[in-house]
């Protein structure tokens, strides 16, 4: 029982005890008092999910905002937004697109891009270097910070306020496009576990969306252009065109909805497809997939 609880129910007991001992000025206090407590008790425990659903109206606000931009401004401005909703230090999205051009945007202070082209850091980061060949999320703990440049790059990154924490989420797109979508901040261990295991989701389907829209913006690329599916996509795509339904499909490969909405809008992208129906149609037209 929750220690609120348990003072409630003592102030029933009194309450009653009051009552049948004549006490009836004490019996109305602890009355006014538990019905007041009862409402605080109420409130507060609806707070934290009043909270989630405030913060999921914000998410699916900000991924509207993201789908109508038509500048690059404009993801900039985006990012700022989503920044601030997830309250973390900083979120970065850096983009090569399939002709080698990069573009990036982010929340880190002019300082530290300036120090980080002048001093090359492109090739010696760790989080670049070690994320260019990992497929899933990443947690900058797990990466190799071993050799003397990863030890000195991270020093300067953590006096110019990168954090002492990141996750990166590593994205590849039609003709070699790849692209990386990271956030940092600075806390202890404990509570970057617990937030990144919360909101790991929400954060793959941003890092889709501001890919997504990037690649709108890359010179000469044609919506015909496409490259393999990976293995989920291929398994996802191929129980969709049996017939199976969105919930059916992730009960069978045993993902969330969500998880599965991410699968489907990579196929989509690298598809160049309209809509999921389509991107069926053209897995199966060029063999992709076999139904």
């Amino acid at each position: 029982m929750r220690q609120n609880d348990w003072i409630l129910d003592v102030l029933v007991d009194l309450r009653s005890a009051a009552t049948e001992n004549g006490l009836g000025a004490l019996a109305d206090h602890l009355h006014e008092t538990l019905v007041v407590g009862r409402l605080r008790w109420h409130l507060w425990k609806t707070i934290p999910v009043r909270k989630r659903m405030a913060n999921r109206l914000n998410l699916d606000r900000t991924l509207k905002i993201l789908e109508a931009t038509s500048t690059l401004e404009g993801i900039q401005d985006v990012i700022v937004k989503v920044r601030d909703l997830f309250e973390i230090d900083h979120i970065v999205y850096h983009w090569v697109d399939s002709t080698g051009e990069q573009y990036g945007c982010g929340t880190y202070s002019q300082e530290w891009i300036e120090r980080y082209l002048e001093q090359g850091y492109l090739r010696t980061d760790p989080v670049i270097t070690g994320c260019y060949q990992q497929f899933h999320p990443v947690d900058w703990k797990r990466l190799d910070w071993s050799s003397k440049s990863a030890r000195v790059f991270l020093k300067d990154a953590l006096k110019h306020g990168v954090g002492n924490q990141g996750y990166s989420i590593p994205i590849r797109g039609p003709n070699g496009q790849f692209a990386l979508f990271s956030i940092s901040h600075n806390c202890d261990d404990q509570t970057w576990e617990k937030f990144t295991e919360k909101h790991s989701r929400d954060l793959i389907l941003m890092a889709h969306y501001f890919n997504r829209k990037a690649l709108e913006f890359e010179p000469g690329r044609s919506p015909e252009q496409s490259q393999n599916l990976s293995p989920r996509e291929v398994e996802v795509m191929t129980l969709l065109a049996t017939g199976s339904s969105r919930a059916q499909v992730a009960e069978t490969l045993s993902i969330s909805e969500h998880t599965l909405r991410v699968y489907v809008e990579s196929a989509r992208f690298k598809l160049g497809a309209s809509n999921t129906t389509h991107a069926i149609a053209r897995a199966m037209s060029r063999g992709l997939i076999v139904v």
